[in-house]
């Protein structure tokens, strides 16, 4: 085929071509997508309103929650419209669009996971110079960087992408993921960005370790609390953050950690679906139901609303 890197939509598979299953897949997905967004504008609303939740972890926690957004913002929407509209194109520009959003707001995601290890390593094992160490101005230093690196990251890797021509326009994905893009290239400068991936994968393998041994130094000191009580209530602010990064990871690693000559199948998108939209609607339930601060803020906000509610009614 013709040079198509100059091509004005590529062309995104759909989940099923019978209209009933497509409907049903717009509406299952406005569920999700609303339940992430609510859940973690929620978060972020009882977080900023609570002035004892201004600490560096709920600060953290924060900006994950917008990171959360972000991510199933670039992915769902589209995804919806397509079903709902029965159109599968996506215009070029669209496509560099999906790509950048979302390695800038999933790579802020997984470092700024990385980060949150970190402070709980400070917190549990180093609690007396824990105001020392994560200070205000280290923590929007941290972000901060967290923010620049992942642009960084996500140019190069939007860049190493299309710079590719194309000799396809089916994207075997429901929505512009670089691996599935890489396997419809027709030059070899697609070997470029496969070492990007590769390089970055190592860094994001790095990480992973990072996160597993400072969790290993945790839980050993946990261990060494005399009370059962302090045991629990340590543990209540790491598992959440454990169990996100374990979903992220897990179904992240499977999707980036296979060449990108691998076959597209219904278990890609499966995991695609899993990796893309399932962390971000989940991540508020699962830092609200084992924190009773987060709780408590929560029960205080909707109390706020109604009476203000009831207020304007009555």
């Amino acid at each position: 085929m013709h040079n198509q890197t100059s091509m004005p939509t590529f062309l995104l598979m759909g989940f099923s071509e019978i209209r009933e299953l497509q409907i049903l897949h717009f509406f299952v997905f406005l569920a999700l997508y609303l339940t992430a967004i609510i859940g973690n504008l929620l978060l972020v609303l009882a977080i900023a309103l609570s002035h004892h939740l201004h600490t560096p972890m709920y600060f953290f926690l924060i900006n994950l929650a917008m990171m959360d957004i972000g991510i199933i913002s670039v992915i769902v929407p589209k995804s919806m419209a397509i079903s709902l509209l029965n159109s599968r194109w996506i215009s070029y520009f669209g496509c560099v669009t999906q790509v950048f959003l979302y390695f800038l707001f999933g790579t802020s995601d997984f470092l700024l996971l990385t980060i949150m290890a970190h402070d709980r390593y400070v917190a549990i094992c180093n609690p007396l110079q824990y105001e020392t160490i994560m200070h205000k101005g280290a923590c929007v230093q941290m972000v901060a960087i967290v923010w620049v690196t992942s642009l960084l990251y996500a140019i190069l890797h939007t860049c190493g992408t299309f710079a590719n021509t194309f000799c396809s326009i089916a994207v075997k994905q429901f929505f512009c993921e670089v691996p599935t893009l890489l396997k419809i290239s027709c030059t070899d400068l697609y070997l470029v960005e496969v070492g990007f991936l590769v390089i970055s994968c190592s860094i994001a393998v790095g990480c992973f370790i990072f996160i597993v041994i400072t969790y290993m130094q945790i839980f050993s000191t946990v261990l060494k609390i005399p009370s059962v009580h302090g045991q629990k209530k340590a543990l209540s602010t790491c598992l959440p953050h454990l169990t996100v990064v374990s979903v992220f990871m897990c179904t992240g690693f499977f999707a980036y950690l296979r060449p990108p000559t691998y076959a597209s199948s219904d278990l890609d998108v499966a995991f695609a679906v899993i990796y893309t939209i399932i962390p971000p609607t989940l991540n508020p339930f699962i830092y609200s139901m084992r924190n009773k601060e987060i709780k408590t803020a929560l029960w205080k906000l909707f109390d706020h609303s109604s009476k203000s509610f009831s207020r304007v009614v009555f």
